[in-house]
C-alpha cells in the first residue's frame, strides 16, 4: 500500500476502515522527512515523540467512535507562524528562536478538535516577509521539482512539505499570496479563504488587515476538508466572520455548466512568461468545453496593486512587530549599556535584512509628513482595487489567472534584486487588498519541469465558487504526478 502517495481523505478513509492506523501514517511521514528533510529542509521543528504519542491516542478516539471525520489520524504540518501550546514557534527568526507559546492558535485546535496529528513546523520567509522561503533564519528550503529552485513563499515550507510528500496536508498563511504562489511553484492545491473565515488568534501577525490562514494540500477534495475543519467563529479575533455556509465540501461537483468566467486582460500582458500564459489560457480552455462561459475582460487598477500593498504591509509590520524588544521573550542581545541599547542591539542581530528594509518602510510611511501622502493614500487605493473586483463580479463567477509570472526561480536570483521579488507577487496581492478568496490548482509543467498553477479567484464569500471550478478542472485534468524526487525516496523507503 502506497500510503504517502494517498490524499489526506483518501487516508483517512482507510484509517477508518481499520485498512492502516494513524500511527502507521505518522511512521511512514517521519520516514519520508528523514529521507528528504537534509535535502530540502521544509521544517523547522520535527516533533517526532510527540507526533507519535497524538497518533496513538487519536487511535484509541477512532476505535472508540469518539472521532469520526475525514481528518483523522492524518498527519499535518503546520507553518512556523501558528503557536502551538509548548512546541517552537520562531516565524523563521532568530528573534523567536527559543520561543514556546502557552497557547494554541484556533485554526490549529479546530484541527486538533477534527483528530489531527501535528508533525512539526514548517520553514517560512522571516515573519511570513519574503517570496521565496529564502529569508529564513533556519536555511533555505528548496523545491522537490527541482532542488536548484525556490518553492515560492511565504508558506514555501507547508507547500514544499505537501509536495515531497512529507506530510499529508499542511497550514500556511496568505498575507500577499504566501499560499497561492508556493502551491504554483511546488504543484499542490492552496486555498486563501474570505479574510475574516479563519480565526487569526494565534497567528503571529504580518500585516493584521491581510493576513489570513488557509490549507495547503495535494487537491481541491482535501483542501475543501481542511478548510471546512478549520473555519469558526472566535470571539478572540475581532476580525472573525460567524458564517453558516461553511459545507464547503458540497462544493466537490463536476459540474460548471453555465459558470460565468472571467480572465483579466491585464493578468495576460507584459512580464508574464509565454509558457505560463499558454497553460493558463488550456486551464481556461478546459472549463470552456465544461460548458462555462468564459470570456477576457480590463480589471484595471492593477498596476497600483502592488505600491498600494507594500505601503499598508510595512506600515502594519513596523507596528506589529515593535513587540519583539528582547525583554519579555525571544532573543535578547548578550553585550548592551542601558535600556535602549538593549532594545537596538537585540532588534538589530535578531531581525534579518527584508523584516528589517520592510520594518523602515513601514516607520518612514507612517511618520509625521508622509502618512498622508503615502498611508492613506494606499489605503484609497485598496477601497479603489476592491470597488474594481465588486463590479467584475456583477458580471462573473470565477475570475482566472495566473498565480505568479514565471514558474519558481532559482536559488538566490530573487534575493539580489528585492524589488524585483516585489513585482512577482502581482497577480495574488490584489486579493488580499480586497479581502477575497483564492485558489492554485496546478495546471501543467513549463520546458524545465517545474509545475505551473492556475490561480482561480472568487468573490467574498463565496469560496464554493471557486471550489466547484477548481474540482471541475481538476476532474479533466486527471492526476496530479509527485516529483521525481519525491518517487526516489518512496523506492528508497521500500
Amino acid at each position: 500500500m502506497d500510503l504517502l502517495g494517498m490524499t489526506a481523505v483518501e487516508l483517512g478513509r482507510k484509517i477508518k476502515a481499520k485498512e492502516v492506523s494513524a500511527t502507521e501514517a505518522v511512521q511512514a511521514s517521519l520516514g519520508q522527512i528523514k529521507a528528504l528533510e537534509e535535502t530540502l529542509n521544509c521544517y523547522v521543528t520535527v516533533d517526532e515523540e510527540g507526533a507519535l504519542e497524538q497518533a496513538a491516542r487519536i487511535q484509541k478516539k477512532i476505535e472508540d467512535g469518539t472521532l469520526s471525520g475525514p481528518l483523522a489520524g492524518v498527519p499535518v504540518a503546520i507553518k512556523d507562524n501558528m503557536c502551538t501550546e509548548g512546541l517552537l514557534t520562531t516565524c523563521s527568526s532568530k528573534i523567536l528562536y527559543n520561543f514556546k507559546p502557552t497557547y494554541t492558535a484556533e485554526a490549529v485546535k479546530n484541527l486538533q478538535k477534527a483528530g489531527a496529528v501535528i508533525l512539526g513546523k514548517t520553514n517560512m520567509d522571516e515573519f511570513a516577509m519574503g517570496s521565496t522561503t529564502e529569508t529564513s533564519a533556519f536555511g533555505v528550503t528548496k523545491n522537490p521539482w527541482g532542488t536548484e529552485h525556490v518553492p515560492g513563499g511565504s508558506s514555501g515550507g507547508s507547500c514544499a512539505a505537501v509536495a515531497a510528500e512529507e506530510c499529508f496536508y499542511a497550514l500556511g498563511s496568505d498575507t500577499g499570496g504566501s499560499i497561492r504562489q508556493p502551491s504554483s511553484f511546488c504543484g499542490v492545491t492552496g486555498i486563501k479563504p474570505t479574510y475574516g473565515t479563519v480565526s487569526r488568534y494565534g497567528l503571529i501577525a504580518y500585516g493584521s488587515s491581510l493576513d489570513q490562514i488557509g490549507p495547503v494540500a495535494k487537491d481541491v477534495t482535501d483542501c475543501a476538508a481542511v478548510l471546512e475543519a478549520i473555519t469558526s467563529y472566535d470571539k478572540k479575533d475581532s476580525t472573525s466572520v460567524l458564517r453558516k455556509d461553511t459545507d464547503f465540501t458540497a462544493a466537490l461537483v463536476d459540474d460548471v455548466k453555465g459558470m460565468r468566467i472571467g480572465i483579466p486582460r491585464d493578468y495576460l500582458g507584459e512580464g508574464l512568461d509565454p509558457e505560463v500564459e499558454a497553460a493558463i489560457r488550456k486551464a481556461a480552455g478546459i472549463l470552456k468545453d465544461k460548458g462555462a462561459k468564459v470570456e477576457e475582460f480590463d480589471l484595471s487598477l492593477v498596476e497600483y496593486a502592488i505600491p498600494a500593498y507594500y505601503v499598508i504591509a510595512s506600515a502594519e509590520a513596523s507596528s506589529n512587530l515593535a513587540r519583539f524588544d528582547g525583554i519579555k521573550y525571544g532573543y535578547r542581545t548578550e553585550e548592551y549599556d542601558g535600556l535602549h541599547n538593549m532594545y537596538k542591539k537585540s532588534r538589530s542581530e535578531g531581525f534579518g535584512p527584508e523584516v528589517k528594509r520592510r520594518i523602515m518602510l513601514g516607520s518612514f510611511v507612517l511618520s509625521s509628513g508622509y502618512y498622508d501622502a503615502y498611508y492613506l493614500k494606499a489605503l484609497r487605493t485598496k477601497a479603489l482595487i476592491k470597488q474594481a473586483f465588486d463590479r467584475a463580479f456583477e458580471k462573473y463567477d470565477v475570475i482566472l489567472g495566473p498565480a505568479s509570472p514565471s514558474t519558481a526561480p532559482r536559488l538566490g536570483s530573487s534575493l539580489e534584486d528585492p524589488l524585483k521579488m516585489y513585482l512577482g507577487d502581482i497577480y495574488t496581492i490584489s486579493v488580499n487588498l480586497a479581502g477575497l478568496p483564492g485558489m492554485t490548482v496546478p495546471c501543467g509543467l513549463d520546458s524545465q519541469g517545474l509545475p505551473i498553477g492556475v490561480q482561480l479567484i472568487g468573490d467574498c464569500f463565496k469560496e464554493k465558487n471557486i471550489i466547484r471550478a477548481g474540482y471541475a478542472f481538476e476532474q479533466a485534468r486527471g492526476a496530479w504526478k509527485a516529483p521525481e524526487l519525491t518517487e526516489r525516496a518512496k523506492k528508497g523507503a521500500n
